[in-house]
């Protein structure tokens, strides 16, 4: 064999090579795709079928309280439809992408009516503890992101026996922290539905929520202060939710519900440039505060304010796309946060028992999916083909400019409309 034929030969080798390679490189939204299939999966596929309860590898807190442990079924099922409901409102295409996308919908439309039909396996435990209030909101709060896709298609009795559920839960007690945006959610979604709505629940939210603004893009969950991740997990997204929720329904109270619907957007916009700075030239974040379980979800805010395509003046779509992806390649690619069956597993970036608070069980963890609301954005959108650029703390690490950072306050001021 002569030189000449054996360096072609090398050469196609090595071209072969280098085509195989990129095709094995995901893009940022492969890799979002794939991570959010591989968490949903295992939950809408056996909670299809009704089985759930029978196949869900469960893990609780070694300091777990007296809380009738079924909660996890419907933690699991809330927190992951509240995350991945946006994805699924994307009409369907014969991408690798839309089958998924397609079986997963298919898969939760049977699983939210087995989650409320007393004669299945997976019929959720409606009534039976105060903690149904927490999970039944993130349920709520699915059906406001992807109403169109997850709650019209619902037949007329798996509807009315959601509205019936919703309903019992004014029974419970809300204690005086961000439960009551649990509460508002729950409300302000029946408002959207024509159902009967408590406007009381609703009003008496959004007093507290101002009450509790605490300033610079942060809620106090509560009266007292506290240096934790809630203002991402319940108060920017629930507190939107529900005003945007009572726009909709075109309800008439002394709230101007447009205004403070502003207003809260404007604060989550500034959270936003703060969570962004929290983000570390090698894709971590702080971790303090309690249910840090929870992952992903501290970035919610971020993740919440890109899928309403309203990112602020200095964050751009490459910049947030980029530093989103770049935490979930350092939490999820280096470390065992799933179990043997695949659900995921108490920690915060691999199995990490020790951290859980008292009511954490593996169900809580769906909060995660709460990072994944930019799917909902289509393939063309600038999120997703914009190039990937530094994120802030690696401009300003690399010696290169970044924006000055200030103290910012509301612009809008509001009162009783009489």
């Amino acid at each position: 064999m002569n030189k000449k034929l054996l360096f072609i030969i090398f050469a196609a080798f090595v071209l072969q090579s280098v085509e195989a390679k990129k095709k094995e490189v995901q893009t940022d939204r492969e890799y979002w795709c794939s991570l959010a299939y591989s968490i949903a999966k295992p939950v809408l596929e056996n909670m299809a079928s009704g089985n759930l309860h029978r196949n869900m590898q469960t893990e609780f807190s070694p300091t777990f309280d007296n809380r009738d442990k079924s909660v996890v079924y419907m933690e699991t099922f809330g927190r992951l439809m509240a995350g991945i409901a946006p994805w699924l409102t994307l009409p369907d295409d014969d991408t690798s992408e839309g089958v998924q996308r397609k079986q997963l919908r298919e898969w939760a439309l049977a699983a939210y009516a087995n989650a409320v039909d007393p004669e299945s396996a997976d019929y959720l435990c409606w009534g039976r503890t105060g903690q149904n209030l927490v999970d039944a909101a993130y349920i709520a709060e699915s059906f406001l992101r992807a109403y169109d896709t997850l709650w019209t298609p619902l037949d007329t009795q798996t509807k009315n026996r959601y509205i019936a559920e919703f309903i019992k839960l004014r029974s419970i007690d809300p204690p005086y922290t961000n439960w009551f945006l649990f509460s508002s959610v729950i409300e302000g979604f029946l408002a959207k539905a024509g159902a009967p709505y408590d406007v009381f629940r609703i009003n008496t939210a959004c007093r507290k929520v101002e009450e509790w603004y605490v300033g610079d893009g942060w809620y106090s969950d509560g009266p007292d202060f506290a240096f934790d991740y809630y203002s991402s997990y319940v108060f920017h997204p629930m507190y939107l939710e529900t005003l945007g929720a009572m726009i909709d329904a075109k309800v008439n109270t002394r709230i101007d519900y447009r205004r403070y619907y502003e207003r809260a957007l404007n604060r989550a916009q500034r959270y936003a440039i703060i969570l962004e700075r929290f983000i570390s030239p090698d894709g971590t974040f702080p971790v303090f505060g309690r249910s840090i379980p929870y992952r992903l979800a501290a970035l919610q805010p971020l993740a919440l304010v890109a899928w309403y395509d309203k990112l602020p003046e200095g964050l751009s779509n490459g910049q947030v796309r980029a530093a989103i992806t770049k935490v979930m390649h350092r939490m999820f690619d280096r470390h065992k946060n799933f179990n043997e069956a695949g659900f995921l597993t108490i920690g915060f970036c691999g199995q990490q028992t020790g951290i859980a608070d008292w009511y954490t069980n593996n169900g809580s963890l769906y909060m995660t999916s709460l990072a994944f609301m930019p799917l909902g954005l289509p393939q063309n959108h600038p999120f997703w083909t914009d190039e990937a650029q530094a994120c802030t703390q690696q401009k300003a690490w690399n010696g290169e400019d970044f924006p000055k950072d200030h103290r910012w306050e509301d612009k809008i001021r509001t009162k009783d409309k009489w």
